[in-house]
């Protein structure tokens, strides 16, 4: 069972969105969506469409300014978006996350993951973690590493919480999504291989972020986010030029109707440019890969509450729409 989008008077900024939708026993289909519900089948309405979004993103130069112009134009559409099953907008090759890129955040994971035998009070560690920022930003080394596509769910659909997570948390995270391949581009240059963005929260078990086995390994990502649906995405790309903005832009977290994260993107340590430039330097991003940003302070092991059974979190960004997402546990009926 999924929980259902409410209605909404606009749903994203700008004339258009992408997204993947389908109707009932039908198979899904890239489709645009205006800011009033229309919806248009991009696989015929172009002609000689791609049969997915990832394709319209391989050709994003060409195409833009045509569905520019279907946006403009009073067309046949396929009814309102309400008819339609929403999917995740992308299905990406390579998802590329990052971790403590939110000053507030980072400062209070640090203590929260107090290391076995570190005694120290808390107020040395919040120190020690804003010293570490301060010294990342002014080396300019985003902290980078890669998620799995398999984990991607949509913007609506459940999220079932494994019986080993046993501290599953909110990451509310807004994501790039690449439109032309970056290989090695300066920061001056990383936007223009921005397509557009879209909404991602990025689940993960606090509970296994460390492997007590071997603590010198580190962090284990793997293990911690990369669950089916640990990352519901969506429900829409809006394309950049839409979004006047990426460093400015409301992030908001409600759990069960309670605000949990509420901040600005001007809090990132590393904005958006930063981030793509700094994944192209060791690898080759390609349309429809996506870049995540980070999340911002109030997860749930910051509010001492984590995810359970029956909780439902609703995510939104500034222009970009809202997800609503329910939590069950594993074996429920």
């Amino acid at each position: 069972m999924s929980v259902k989008p409410e209605p909404v008077s606009a749903l994203f900024a700008g004339p258009f969105a992408l997204a993947t939708l389908s109707a009932p026993d039908g198979p899904a289909f890239p489709a645009l969506v205006t800011p009033d519900a229309r919806v248009i089948d991009l696989r015929s309405a172009l002609g000689d469409g791609p049969p997915d979004v990832r394709g319209l993103l391989e050709k994003w130069e060409t195409v833009l300014p045509r569905l520019r112009a279907l946006a403009a134009a009073d067309g046949p559409d396929r009814g309102p978006l309400a008819d339609f099953r929403v999917h995740a907008p992308v299905e990406p090759r390579q998802v590329f996350q990052s971790g403590a890129n939110y000053r507030q955040h980072v400062i209070d994971l640090h203590v929260a993951h107090r290391a076995p035998g570190d005694d120290r009070p808390e107020e040395e560690r919040r120190a020690e973690a804003a010293e570490i920022m301060d010294r990342r930003a002014a080396e300019d080394l985003p902290y980078v590493f890669i998620g799995l596509p398999s984990a991607i769910t949509g913007p609506y659909d459940d999220v079932v919480l494994p019986t080993w997570a046993k501290q599953p948390d909110w990451e509310l995270e807004l994501a790039a999504v690449i439109g032309r391949p970056a290989h090695r581009v300066s920061v001056a240059e990383a936007l223009e291989h921005v397509a557009g963005y879209t909404i991602a929260n990025d689940l993960t078990d606090r509970a296994t972020v460390f492997r007590r086995d071997m603590p010198q390994i580190g962090t284990d990502w793997l293990r911690s986010k990369n669950a089916p649906g640990f990352t519901p995405l969506g429900p829409w790309i809006v394309p950049a030029e839409s979004i006047a903005d990426p460093g400015d832009l409301r992030l908001t977290l409600k759990l069960n109707g309670e605000t949990m994260q509420d901040e600005s993107t001007k809090d990132m340590i590393f904005d958006v440019a930063r981030m793509v430039s700094y994944a192209s330097r060791s690898a080759r991003l390609l349309p429809g890969d996506l870049v995540l940003t980070g999340s911002p302070a109030g997860n749930g092991m910051h509010w001492g509450r984590l995810l359970r059974d029956g909780d439902v979190m609703e995510g939104s960004v500034t222009g970009l729409g809202a997800q609503r997402t329910r939590c069950v546990a594993e074996g429920a009926a």
